[in-house]
């Protein structure tokens, strides 16, 4: 399992986007921020602002520490 919490996070945000069946670019419409920025954090190639992660989680109706959480095993 990666240790880099941005990637941990990346794979997190993955596992809440599609657990609403929802695509990059929907949750880039959803939570206003680019879906080549969401790329980006997905692949754990950025490190994300908080206020973005507030962004995120209110778009995907999660809180923010359940996307700081570790993802799931089979996710990982």
């Amino acid at each position: 399992m990666p240790t880099d919490p941005r990637v941990l996070f990346g794979q997190r945000l993955i596992e809440a986007r599609k657990a609403k069946s929802w695509s990059q670019e929907r949750l880039a419409l959803e939570s206003g921020l680019a879906r080549s920025y969401l790329g980006g954090v997905e692949r754990g190639q950025r490190n994300i602002a908080l206020l973005n992660i507030y962004r995120l989680a209110e778009a995907l109706d999660v809180t923010p520490s359940f996307l700081l959480e570790l993802p799931s095993q089979d996710q990982a």
